[in-house]
């Protein structure tokens, strides 16, 4: 890892005073790699904090153009990006958040064909996809690839997340300890359907950096066994344990 630059002493002056980041801790920041699947609602404010922190390298997958639509939520677009595609309006974004970061976008749909050669070349996985295939795939690429998955998702005014690390064997739970199979797709309604209040997303994609960060810099306690629920309209906030399931088509055989 490189000297942090003068610069840089300045920008990161906040993150060097704490004992549990310092100067070592900034640096190993700036020497990561991590993968954003999708740019949207949970996307968007977690590049934003990913880039304010100095992350060194993002990864951004995302097939979509930013829409007005978009807009009330998506707050890594801007007006004048309407019609652009969202990797390259996070990449103007986040290069104007801060020139440390190198941005590699990826204007793809992340699906069986790319999946492994995507997540082979990150440190770590921030799942803000929208659709129960995405999470399935990556929970298991990343598993079989030794990539810790941080995952969210929204609801109309809640949200939940945690931390997948089931590589590393017993007690960590994979997502299909949790959720065995995906649901009917008329169960769970989309947002473009069902709605949702914006400022709920950016709770939740603030905490996903959080804990990105968390596991870059090996501190505090991992969400991984653990599922985060929020619920905007209680104001409330409450855990769930997840335990490792010993029948878990992805996991068991470390069981």
């Amino acid at each position: 890892m490189s000297e942090l630059s003068e610069t840089q002493f300045h920008r990161y002056a906040r993150h060097l005073i704490l004992d549990e980041v310092g100067e070592e801790g900034q640096e190993k920041l700036l020497a990561s790699r991590v993968l954003v699947v999708g740019a949207g609602g949970l996307g968007s404010p977690l590049l934003l904090y990913l880039a304010a922190a100095g992350v060194g390298t993002l990864g951004i997958v995302d097939d979509d153009t930013v829409d007005l639509s978009n807009l009330q939520r998506q707050v890594v677009h801007a007006s004048d990006a309407i019609g652009v595609l969202k990797v390259e309006s996070a990449r103007t974004t986040v290069a104007a958040i801060n020139p440390d970061v190198h941005v590699e976008t990826h204007a793809s749909r992340l699906d069986a064909t790319n999946v492994s050669d995507l997540v082979a070349g990150y440190d770590l996985v921030a799942d803000g996809s929208d659709n129960f295939a995405t999470r399935y795939l990556l929970n298991d690429t990343c598993y079989a690839m030794r990539r810790t998955l941080i995952a969210a998702a929204l609801s109309p005014f809640d949200g939940q997340l945690s931390t997948f690390k089931a590589y590393r064997g017993p007690p960590h739970p994979c997502y299909r300890c949790l959720f065995r199979e995906p649901p009917p797709s008329d169960a769970v309604p989309r947002c473009e359907t069902a709605g949702i209040l914006g400022a709920v997303a950016g709770v939740m994609g603030t905490l996903q950096a959080t804990e990105v960060l968390k596991e870059l810099l090996d501190i505090g306690d991992s969400l991984s066994g653990t599922l985060l629920m929020y619920d905007a309209l209680r104001a409330g906030f409450h855990n769930i344990k997840i335990p490792r399931d010993p029948d878990c088509p992805t996991c068991a055989k470390q069981s």
